[in-house]
């Protein structure tokens, strides 16, 4: 087929990697706009215009799909079809009924379960067993359209954000692959969503969300330390600095000690007490250093029995 590819991030790159090296025709390849990075404000592409870039595909930058201008070229290059993934603009009607079949969506969830914009993160986070890939006809709706096809991927024990995220861009551009000639033979089965998600709206992440309230139970908390790893972390603060947990395990037993009490601290982690439970720290990042695991730390860092980590520098 004909295609148009629309994405920006690191997840959409697997996608278009699988299109670029399929037979379909990767007609243009459309993301958002280079933005400033770093101190010196340089220009920086998107992952999938350097992806783009790799493969010699022409690669457009509207400020905005709606743009007349924008879907007069769409129009001149005719697709069969359009292919989004995270893209980062909401598709205009005129455009998502432009191409013979549609536009079709590589959603990074098992719909209709976690609609919105961190459905990865958010499933860790929920402590969810299972997430996936649903390829989705889309309509004007946030992430409402006729499901097409899933894919289902355990959530390991151990899942964080960052490796769930990996799984599901290679399962969905896979998946995306194998689903495209039933569009075009129009033999699939569109199949509705209900008018309601299953599930909470799955909303952009920020930092202050990493912040731990200890009176919470310690498998919310490691539920959320994993989530929240790579980015934006989960932290507290020991001694008015930054603390980044990267990885801890939940402890069953629950101390007679005020949540956020250091119970322990020793070469098999720092255990802290916790709403119900406990939690065990074995990996951390304190604020100015590199991220260690805490035996090492603590070797050059002394935490004392009854220190108290807490939601504020203060």
């Amino acid at each position: 087929m004909r295609v148009v590819f629309m994405g920006t991030p690191d997840f959409a790159v697997g996608t278009l990697h699988a299109l670029a090296e399929s037979q379909h025709e990767v007609l243009a390849v459309v993301t958002q706009p280079d933005k400033p990075k770093g101190r010196g404000k340089t220009l920086k592409p998107t992952p999938v215009k350097e992806e783009a870039l790799r493969y010699e595909l022409p690669v457009w930058q509207p400020e905005k799909v709606r743009a007349p201008e924008f879907q007069d070229q769409l129009r001149e290059l005719n697709p069969d079809i359009i292919v989004v993934v995270a893209f980062g603009q909401l598709i205009p009607k005129s455009v998502l009924e432009l191409p013979k079949y549609g536009c079709v969506n590589v959603h990074a969830s098992l719909l209709p379960k976690y609609r919105g914009a961190a459905p990865i993160q958010w499933a860790v986070i929920d402590g969810e067993k299972e997430s996936g890939v649903t390829i989705m006809r889309m309509n004007e709706g946030l992430d409402t359209g006729d499901m097409i096809a899933k894919a289902v991927v355990p959530i390991e024990a151990d899942e964080t954000g960052g490796s769930l995220f990996d799984k599901l861009s290679q399962v969905g551009a896979q998946l995306l692959i194998d689903t495209l000639p039933s569009i075009e033979a129009e033999t699939v089965q569109y199949e509705k969503q209900p008018q309601e998600s299953t599930t909470k709206y799955a909303a952009m992440l920020d930092k202050k969300m990493g912040l731990i309230d200890w009176t919470k139970e310690a498998s919310v908390i490691e539920c959320l330390i994993r989530g929240l790893n790579p980015w934006p972390s989960a932290f507290t603060y020991l001694n008015g600095k930054t603390l980044k947990i990267w990885q801890a395990d939940v402890e069953e037993e629950s101390p007679k000690a005020e949540p956020g009490t250091v119970i322990s601290a020793d070469k098999k982690g720092m255990v802290v007490a916790c709403g119900k439970g406990s939690l065990r720290i074995k990996r951390l990042q304190l604020e100015g250093k590199k991220q260690m695991d805490t035996d090492a730390f603590l070797r050059g860092y002394a935490v004392e029995r009854g220190t108290k980590l807490t939601t504020s520098k203060e």
